[in-house]
């Protein structure tokens, strides 16, 4: 093995930059917005006087008054600020599928065909834009085996909403009113139980096996009654174990009746592998802004992609789209007999859309495959480093060694000899250009952190975070004060006093609420 080269030196900008508002200037201007012209004001009016009274604002929005060169000089600041997927080796966002976007898929969505398409425009000048909805609706029919897509969802959670909605509609159309549960497993995503149980489901966790990490198959089987209206879940779980019984698992709750949904948020390393239908699955979707290399974006733009089969059409969001071969005509079908209706507004994000779609294009089916084994080598490259030279750390349920695409870490053993907790790492790597996420709350594996490498990283990048890892491990035993009165050279800092966090009186989600808790309480300057 070469020598790693691991950015001892590193330094992220830190520009100690104010919120935009308090750099707002009474009369400050970036732009001049001009006036009407005379022709459309004399042939519109004035707007204003349409309005009722109670929709009429009595001053002026209190909008930031802002020099251009300053918004510039404020986001551009902001920008270095960022570490992300085009800036650092981004693994550490684990069950996050941070992966490379191609640049020119970018370039695809900021074209103006795109920017400047709207929805409301008549089907006949939105035919490209149609057709490649239409034909990413087949390339992931193609994936999972699945008969149809929809691509309303705006994320995974808003997706698994929609697959509630779905279970919920179908035992309601077939009189099914005693079909009352839904199962998931402790160890899928914690949506798969919220977004069941938002639309009025009771919700039964299975247990993992303590010894494997797999659910507890007898526990699962005496759950199962004739109340179970479906089964949701995770395959892998958050674990990236896969279940080798999820085949059982479905058809047992076929027998009674119910329906299963596929969470496949993380699919990155079971694409052109495992096909959904093949598993027992009814329904499923797709993230497309993790799986299929849109960015992530902290939650947004997203998109969920739910595929159902055949006899689960009907009740799919509408509008979906179809293609009229007679005429060669894209149109929007509102005709879904079983509807569950619109889950948001319009179509979906379109340029998430066409970020995959022109992914899976240029990878083919070939390529595909490729994604997901490399990605799989990766993450089993990094489990055997890790556990073999980084002291203190462990694998989370350790007699079911081999994950898929990421891994679910502890640092248990770390914390115990030397006081160094998982939150003391995370920030401590941040000196070294990374990031590590702690995985969810509340922590069924202490101390616990996930890491996911993806196909995107190269043998070299997958070293350098190792080396990383060894160097704050190696700290923690010979010299943790360095990593408790971390970070040293990276914008966030340590936070002293956590009480912040427990006391919803001092919260602040916009401006005007903090003008309101804390200006009036003497707290604020500018």
């Amino acid at each position: 093995m070469g020598v790693v080269k691991l950015r001892k030196n590193f330094h992220q900008a830190k520009w100690d930059e104010p919120i935009i508002f308090e750099l707002s200037t009474p009369g400050e201007r970036g732009i001049l917005v001009p006036r009407v012209e005379r022709e459309i004001e004399k042939l519109a009016g004035n707007a204003l006087l349409d309005l009722p009274p109670h929709m009429k604002r009595k001053a002026p929005p209190s909008l930031p008054e802002v020099a251009q060169v300053r918004v510039l000089r404020h986001y551009m600041r902001l920008s270095q600020q960022t570490l992300g997927v085009d800036v650092n080796i981004d693994i550490g966002q684990g069950t996050c599928t941070m992966k490379y976007n191609p640049k020119i898929n970018d370039i695809l969505a900021k074209s103006p065909k795109v920017t400047e398409l709207h929805p409301l425009q008549p089907e006949e000048t939105v035919q490209g834009a149609l057709e490649i909805i239409y034909n990413l609706d087949l390339m992931l029919r193609e994936l999972s085996g699945f008969s149809r897509f929809v691509f309303q969802p705006g994320g995974g959670s808003h997706a698994l909403y929609t697959m509630a909605s779905i279970i919920y509609k179908y035992h309601q159309v077939n009189g099914n009113q005693e079909k009352d549960e839904i199962i998931t497993t402790l160890l899928s995503h914690p949506s798969d139980a919220a977004t069941a149980k938002l639309k009025g489901f009771k919700v039964i966790d299975i247990p993992p096996d303590p010894e494997t990490g797999l659910p507890d198959f007898e526990a699962f089987k005496e759950t199962v009654s004739e109340r179970t209206a479906g089964m949701i879940i995770c395959n892998p779980e958050d674990t990236e174990i896969f279940n080798p019984h999820v085949r059982e698992m479905t058809e047992i709750v076929h027998e009674v009746g119910g329906l299963c949904a596929y969470d496949q948020a993380n699919a990155n390393g079971l694409l052109g592998i495992v096909r959904s239908i093949d598993l027992g699955f009814d329904m499923g979707f797709y993230n497309l802004h993790k799986t299929f290399s849109s960015p992530h974006g902290c939650g947004g733009p997203g998109l969920g992609a739910v595929g159902v089969v055949k006899s689960l059409e009907s009740f799919l969001p509408v509008p979906v789209v179809d293609h009229d071969a007679e005429k060669d005509f894209y149109y929007l079908n509102y005709n879904l007999r079983n509807s569950i209706g619109k889950v948001r507004e319009f179509y979906g994000v379109f340029p998430v859309v066409l970020r995959a779609y022109a992914w899976i294009r240029s990878l083919g089916e070939g390529g595909l495959k490729e994604v997901s084994r490399v990605a799989v080598l990766n993450n089993n490259y990094m489990v055997k480093r890790i556990l073999k030279e980084v002291r203190g750390t462990e694998i989370s349920f350790p007699k079911t060694p081999w994950r898929v695409s990421q891994t679910r870490y502890s640092f248990q053993k770390l914390r115990e000899e030397t006081g160094i907790t998982v939150e003391d790492v995370v920030r401590r790597i941040t000196d070294f250009g990374f990031h590590l996420w702690t995985s969810h709350h509340p922590w069924i594996v202490p101390e616990p952190f996930t890491i996911e490498p993806t196909e995107s990283y190269s043998k070299d990048d997958l070293d350098e975070y190792i080396e990383a890892l060894r160097t704050i491990s190696r700290e923690a035993y010979e010299n943790p004060e360095v990593i408790k009165n971390a970070p040293h050279r990276s914008v966030i800092h340590k936070i002293e006093d956590m009480s912040f966090f427990e006391d919803p009186e001092k919260w602040a989600p916009t401006w005007r609420v903090y003008l309101r808790k804390h200006k009036s309480k003497g707290r604020y300057e500018k």
